[in-house]
């Protein structure tokens, strides 16, 4: 009996075996969830420090406890691994890799590299799905070719080949990858029903759609629209901040409509892999298919791509008001990370503001209790405490972690520039 002839929910006389490649914020996450619902899980990665670490029980991802990842290595079903000879014998291998640009064109050589490792190990009757974010058409076009030409099997008629595109939200502890329901699709009917029935042993909720494409099109079509509802705000946050307006009052106001409108704040620019990427793999599909520009995307991707130049603007011009320098001055910021509570640093705003400010002349600190070593950028990590807070000339939040003693931040802090609408009081300056 193959995964797709079992009903969702029902368990297999022996665990199945799943291989999860890439073990870091969206797989990891996956594979443990696998092992609670009873199949036997392989996290592979090429990254012998993540394998090590992992074997350890010491985990990297901060939504995955110490104690989690024990649990999991205790039932003898997860291993972690960077053997590619563990792969052998999978019922179903679900690729979690990096999906960067690179000179502002997709770079899959992840992907390419994970399908060919995969291929050479498919079997019959195994499924295939591809999670990591991309544009529409990877599946069928870049994927099956890969696999079935490293295999000599045939998609559809010998295995089962899908889409599903990962929702993770870090730092989430309302929704997780067990709540958030699934979207999953397949090359076919018979691929559909077996992608179905691995994640409904999984999550709680699955919603199928027709096809790999709708799916691929679904992640781009939600960070696309954060995206530019993020950008909108953003602008807006500029003009009402040089016509002497308070949009934050304005958003909160506006937030009471109970139809037609939701809630979207400025901030210092966007980061991670999601915003500053995913819309441009949709912006670069509809060039590269149809010839035409999506001038949302490359609008959205403009105006929150300068708005940690227009923090350090705000701040030359908030010190020149006080009547110092930034040059010579210590500047604080609070956080580093580009999103509350997570100490992920990719893409970070919290970067490019540190290194302006470093540019233009000015002792740069940073307190963030998520990031715990040097990132080698242009600043020192400090602990927030009253003794660091008196000595800065100025402060920024920049990521409004739910950990920093904010009566502590209004009360020793000479100058605060609030980037995240978060502050109150005489020394505070919104965006």
């Amino acid at each position: 009996m193959t995964l797709a002839d079992r009903p969702a929910g029902e368990s297999p006389g022996r665990p199945e075996t799943l291989i999860v490649i890439g073990q870091g914020y969206v797989g990891l996450p996956l594979a443990l969830a696998a092992v609670d619902a009873g199949f036997s899980v392989v996290g592979f990665d090429t990254d012998p420090a993540r394998i090590k670490s992992l074997a350890a029980a010491a985990s990297y991802v901060e939504d995955i406890t110490d104690e989690t990842l024990t649990a999991a290595l205790a039932t003898g079903r997860y291993r972690p691994s960077s053997d590619e000879a563990d792969c052998d014998g999978f019922d179903v291998a679900v690729i979690d890799v990096p999906t960067p640009l690179k000179d502002g064109q997709p770079h899959l050589a992840y992907v390419e590299a994970a399908a060919a490792m995969v291929a050479r190990h498919l079997q019959r009757g195994a499924t295939v799905v591809l999670e990591s974010t991309t544009y529409p058409g990877t599946t069928e076009e870049l994927i099956r070719p890969i696999l079935e030409e490293g295999s000599g099997l045939v998609a559809g008629d010998d295995f089962f080949l899908g889409y599903s595109p990962e929702r993770i939200d870090p730092g989430n502890t309302t929704w997780d990858l067990i709540s958030t329901p699934k979207v999953v699709s397949g090359i076919d009917a018979r691929s559909l029903a077996a992608v179905d029935a691995f994640y409904g042993r999984i999550v709680d909720t699955t919603v199928p759609v027709s096809g790999t494409r709708e799916a691929e099109l679904v992640k781009l079509l939600e960070n696309t629209f954060r995206h530019v509802n993020v950008a909108l705000v953003n602008e807006l946050a500029m003009f009402a901040g040089d016509l002497g307006i308070d949009i934050w009052e304005a958003i909160g106001a506006a937030s009471t409509k109970p139809f037609g409108y939701m809630r979207f704040t400025p901030g210092p620019g966007v980061g991670g892999h999601c915003l500053p990427v995913d819309p441009s793999y949709l912006s670069w599909a509809v060039r590269r298919n149809l010839g035409e520009s999506f001038r949302f995307v490359e609008l959205a991707n403009d105006v929150n791509a300068h708005m940690p130049d227009y923090v350090v603007r705000r701040l030359v011009v908030a010190f020149n008001r006080l009547g110092k320098a930034l040059k010579g001055s210590r500047v604080l910021l609070l956080g580093l990370a580009y999103k509350a509570n997570t100490g992920d640093a990719r893409e970070a705003p919290g970067t490019v503001i540190a290194e302006r400010l470093a540019t233009l002349g000015a002792d740069v600190r940073v307190a963030d209790p998520h990031v715990a070593h040097d990132t080698g950028g242009p600043f020192t990590l400090v602990d927030l405490n009253a003794d660091e807070l008196s000595l800065a000339d100025g402060v920024v939040l920049v990521t409004d972690h739910g950990a920093f003693d904010y009566d502590l931040v209004t009360a020793h802090a000479r100058y605060i520039l609030d980037t995240r609408g978060r502050l109150d009081g005489p020394t505070v300056e919104r965006l």
